[in-house]
C-alpha cells in the first residue's frame, strides 16, 4: 500500500507567521515559545511533564481569541504520557470543558469500548485534541482555528513522541496532515507526518461523536481499529 507523506520540515516558521493574525496575540513574556523540544527520542516521564506544563503556558498565553475567551478550561491532553500511542480527536465539548479532561460522557464510554474491542486500555494511551478549547455551540472548528492550534499539536506530538498517532476526526486529520477533504476519502489509510525530522505513521478515522450520531459508520471504525491492531503487532509494540 502506497503511503502518503506529508513532510512539515521547513513550514513550521511560516506557518507560525501566517497563523498569528493582529487580534491573535501573546503575553508579553520572555518565554521559548517554540524552542521547547529538543531532538532526542529519549524524554522521561519528567522532562516530558515539564514540557507539557510549558505548552499549556503557551496556549493559555493566547489573547482575544474567541475559542479561548468562550471555555471553561484548557483541555490539553491526559493519560499515560510514555504511551506508543497518541489519540488526538477533534475538540473538547460540555463535559470535557467543564472537567478539564478528556473523551467524557458517552462519548468517552464509546471511545473506551472501541478501544478494548482491540485489547487496549484507554488508560494506557495519551488522548488530546486538535482543538485545546470547547468551541462556542460546540460547532465544528474553523479552518483558520485548526491552523492556529496546530502549532501546539505539532509541538504536542513531538513532546509526547507515540509510534502511532491515531487521528479522529476530520479537525484532527486537517491540523495534523493538511488534507481538508472529506474524511470518509481519507480513513483507514495509512498515511505518515514529518516533524523534527520524525516520522509518525498516522491512521485517521471518525471521531467517537460522530459515531454516535450516525451509528451506521460504526462498522468503518473497526475496521480502521482492526488496522490500529495490526500496526501494533507489526511494530511489536507493548500496551
Amino acid at each position: 500500500m502506497t503511503k502518503k507523506v506529508i513532510n512539515q520540515k521547513g513550514k513550521f516558521n511560516e506557518e507560525l507567521l501566517n497563523t498569528i493574525e493582529p487580534n491573535f496575540v501573546f503575553q508579553d513574556k520572555p518565554i521559548n515559545r517554540f524552542n521547547i523540544i529538543k531532538n532526542s527520542d529519549n524524554f522521561n516521564q519528567a522532562n516530558k511533564a515539564e514540557l507539557l506544563d510549558e505548552l499549556k503556558k503557551q496556549i493559555n498565553s493566547i489573547e482575544n481569541c474567541n475559542l479561548k475567551d468562550n471555555a471553561q478550561n484548557l483541555v490539553l491532553g491526559d493519560g499515560n504520557i510514555n504511551s506508543p500511542i497518541m489519540l488526538i480527536g477533534e475538540a473538547p465539548g460540555p463535559e470535557e470543558d467543564k472537567s478539564g479532561t478528556t473523551f467524557k460522557g458517552e462519548v468517552g464510554d464509546l471511545l473506551n469500548k472501541m478501544l478494548l474491542a482491540i485489547n487496549i486500555n484507554r488508560q494506557n494511551i495519551y488522548c488530546s485534541y486538535a482543538i485545546n478549547f470547547r468551541p462556542p455551540e460546540d460547532r465544528k472548528p474553523t479552518s483558520q482555528e485548526i491552523k492556529r492550534y496546530s502549532i501546539f499539536l505539532k509541538e504536542h506530538i513531538s513532546i509526547i513522541n507515540p509510534k502511532i498517532v491515531f487521528l479522529m476526526g476530520s479537525s484532527a486529520m486537517e491540523a495534523v496532515t493538511g488534507i481538508n477533504t472529506k474524511i470518509s476519502s481519507e480513513r483507514g489509510k495509512w498515511k505518515e507526518t514529518i516533524l523534527k525530522n520524525k516520522t509518525y505513521p498516522v491512521m485517521i478515522s471518525f471521531n467517537p461523536s460522530y459515531l454516535i450520531r450516525f451509528p451506521e459508520n460504526k462498522k468503518y471504525s473497526w475496521e480502521d481499529l482492526k488496522r490500529i491492531k495490526q500496526k501494533i503487532q507489526d511494530l511489536k509494540i507493548n500496551i
